[in-house]
């Protein structure tokens, strides 16, 4: 065989170029950035692989993309659009059919429809940092070209269901383990010859190629009951979303139907996902999260600051969490802590959380070694004069974080960037202690910082540009999804959770229990209600704030008087038995709220689920709005990431803001209106500017050309 490549005649048209191994035709695909099946691909290809299929020269063809990977799925823009000659179907089925066997050569990371062509040819090789996956439930969708059939054949049904929901990757040691890819090639120079060696050498051996659809094996000999465990437990764990119910329908049928059967009930099931409520909303948070993360990226490169040190102040829940956020991304990082035995009980802390990650085999113990090494304990602030950037984290408190920040300012290098954790005070007051108000901005991290993706970069008003971008760039390398905020008490999130949380303690004493109002919300979508979600995190935690600033609340601070104080003292809100979590109804808080509405002459009713959701939910739209106007951020899909992501506001929604346009927000203001008038308390009302600014997500959802590549 001849290693000399050569280009084929005509077979160069921008977009596919065609080139002779011997006698394997080596098919590349250039379509930067990530090679999306756009029509005109899909097209391209089709040609060309009809062509080589005709040819009497060609004994097999090898399918490769230039760029940093193979396919990484199809062109989100076309969805919902008329079809497009030829389909992904279309072409897959030409692949499939082909007289001649067809190879995927992959790398970096084929996702989605890009993964269903590789599963199409009769052979799929990668090398060995690629990652495959298909993401569609992430998008309120199924594959819909295949992926849902031909996945269970390779890799078996149970394993396929769970890939599949989970929409998890699978990297190429773990794809050969499981039978998705017939073998693993070196990148660089090498990879196409590789590629030819093997295709030749499974030309000779005596076991014919065989298409994904003759491979009946695993189907056959699949544990038909486990699978119906793993299935009704995966959809206890996803209860509401119809993508994912439509996934496990579909690779059922995998199973239990002929090959055709199961892809006609696959696109019929995908079909109907596209235009559906669920997928625009997942479809919208797509496009939001990815506008959110361009935020200073107009900076020019040269004006960024380098962030190769960080320093943590604070060694508690917050600080130790920021510190494994840094070191997890392979930062260095100083954790400063005056109080020795503080330090050294968020050092253990930090060390047990990575033993819990290793014990659950999310991590290996030489990796969870590594990153523990890389956090160093300081006794003092000093230890922090090195450091690019510092990261405050002490008790949410001005004069203490101001103390904290002229400490900071006269230790830390002039052109170290300061942040601060605060959840909600005034950054600009903060920077004020500074001599550099330039760099200093609010770095907003979520609880647990480690694992929480959201994270709200607040630009205080003469926070440097260039300064911005880097800590938003920062927040990608920490795999975050940052957005970028202004100053105001709250910010974007925890400033519309008091504005959800207002009336809370009114729906108890006219009539609603805490089991009545978590259970409309975990109805509604939330992974869990407001009441379990504070028992929790500590109910003594916003009893502080409160007394700091003066305030009250009935029933919550009767509760923490009392010294129920959530999950840590076994009662809060609920009850909770022997170190269990599961919260158990406590007829002491019934007393407790009944006493409460009887000494303020309150008749208890019967309240409804609609109604809970209404007068906690539309007040927050309301000052989503006002955020808008205040121009806090500059669109209302910032505000759909920061509780989707921050929050747990169910994804299959799109967000607070985008939910209440699909509702209408006519609706949304004539039922405020009518609550208003209900409950005597003042609301605020949206201008039709307003209205129409919460409208101008719709452009950003629909953008010329986007790709789905959705990563795990």
């Amino acid at each position: 065989m001849s290693t000399e490549a050569r280009l084929v005649d005509g077979r160069e048209d921008g977009v596919v170029e065609t080139t002779m191994l011997g006698q394997f035709a080596i098919v590349s695909v250039n379509n930067p950035p990530v090679n999306a099946l756009g029509q005109s691909v899909r097209a391209a290809l089709s040609t060309t692989l009809g062509e080589l299929d005709a040819d009497e020269a060609v004994a097999g063809i090898i399918l490769t993309c230039a760029g940093r990977t193979f396919f990484a799925g199809a062109d989100i823009a076309e969805f919902g659009l008329p079809a497009l000659a030829p389909s992904l179907r279309d072409l897959l089925a030409q692949i499939e059919n082909s007289a001649k066997p067809v190879l995927a050569a992959m790398h970096g990371t084929p996702l989605g429809g890009g993964l269903e062509l590789a599963m199409a040819c009769h052979l799929r090789l990668a090398t060995l940092d690629t990652k495959m996956g298909l993401p569609e439930v992430k998008l309120g969708l199924i594959p819909g070209a295949g992926g849902t059939v031909r996945l269970p054949y390779l890799i078996g049904p149970e394993a396929a269901l769970r890939m599949i929901v989970q929409g998890t990757t699978m990297d190429a040691d773990e794809a050969l383990e499981a039978g998705l890819i017939d073998g693993i090639v070196s990148s660089g120079a090498g990879f196409l010859s590789e590629a030819v060696t093997f295709i030749q050498t499974r030309l000779l051996a005596p076991t014919r190629i065989v298409p994904v659809r003759g491979r009946r094996q695993k189907i056959e000999q699949a544990d038909r009951s486990a699978f119906e465990t793993a299935a009704i437990a995966l959809a206890t764990r996803s209860k509401g979303s119809e993508a994912i119910a439509a996934a496990i329908g579909a690779v059922r049928n995998a199973l239990f139907l002929s090959f055709e059967e199961a892809l006609a009930t696959e696109r019929a099931a995908f079909d109907a996902l596209v235009a559906s409520e669920q997928s625009a909303a997942q479809r919208h948070i797509f496009f939001a999260e990815r506008a959110a993360r361009k935020a200073g990226s107009g900076v020019a490169p040269a004006l960024r600051t380098e962030i190769r040190s960080v320093g943590v102040v604070g060694a508690g829940t917050m600080g130790g969490g920021i510190a494994m956020a840094f070191a997890n991304a392979g930062f260095p990082v100083v954790l400063a802590e005056v109080n020795a035995e503080a330090l050294e009980r968020g050092h253990a802390n930090i060390a047990r959380n990575y033993a819990t990650s290793v014990s659950r085999g999310s991590l290996s113990a030489e990796e969870a070694q590594r990153r523990l090494a890389l956090i160093q304990g300081a006794p003092n602030l000093a230890s922090l004069a090195h450091c690019d950037l510092i990261v405050e984290a002490v008790f949410e408190d001005m004069a203490i974080k101001k103390a904290v920040f002229a400490q900071l300012d006269g230790i830390a290098r002039p052109d170290a960037i300061l942040t601060t954790n605060t959840s909600y005070l005034d950054v600009n007051e903060i920077a004020t202690a500074t001599t550099r108000p330039a760099n200093v901005l609010g770095l907003h991290f979520f609880s647990p910082a480690n694992v929480m993706k959201l994270v709200e970069v607040v630009r205080a008003d003469k926070t440097d540009p260039a300064i911005l971008a880097a800590i938003s760039e920062l927040a990608r390398r920490l795999d975050k999804v940052p957005v970028v905020v202004g100053v105001c008490h709250g910010f974007v999130g925890n400033r519309m959770l008091e504005a959800r949380s207002a009336g809370m303690m009114d729906l108890l004493l006219e009539g609603a229990t805490p089991e009545q109002v978590d259970r409309a919300f975990t109805d509604f979508g939330w992974p869990m209600g407001p009441f379990q979600m504070q028992d929790l995190a500590g109910l003594d935690i916003s009893w502080r704030k409160r007394k700091s600033r003066g305030e009250s609340l009935i029933i919550a601070d009767d509760l923490c008087e009392r010294g129920r104080l959530g999950q840590k003292t076994g009662k809060g809100y609920y009850r909770y038995e022997d170190g269990s979590r599961k919260p158990l109804s406590d007829d002491v808080v019934l007393d407790l709220i009944a006493s409460a509405s009887q000494a303020r002459n309150i008749v208890r009713r019967e309240i409804s689920a609609e109604e809970i959701i209404e007068r906690t939910h539309y007040p927050m739209i309301n000052e989503g709005h006002r955020i808008l106007g205040e121009a806090i951020v500059p669109r209302s899909s910032d505000i759909d990431i920061v509780w989707v992501y921050g929050y747990g506001f169910p994804q299959y929604k799109g967000g607070p803001m985008f939910w209440a346009e699909r509702q209408g927000l006519d609706h949304v203001v004539a039922r405020l209106e009518h609550w208003r008038a209900v409950t005597g308390q003042p609301a605020y009302l949206p201008s039709a500017e307003l209205v129409q600014a919460a409208g101008l997500a719709e452009a950003e959802r629909r953008p010329d050309k986007a790709v789905a590549q959705v990563h795990s």
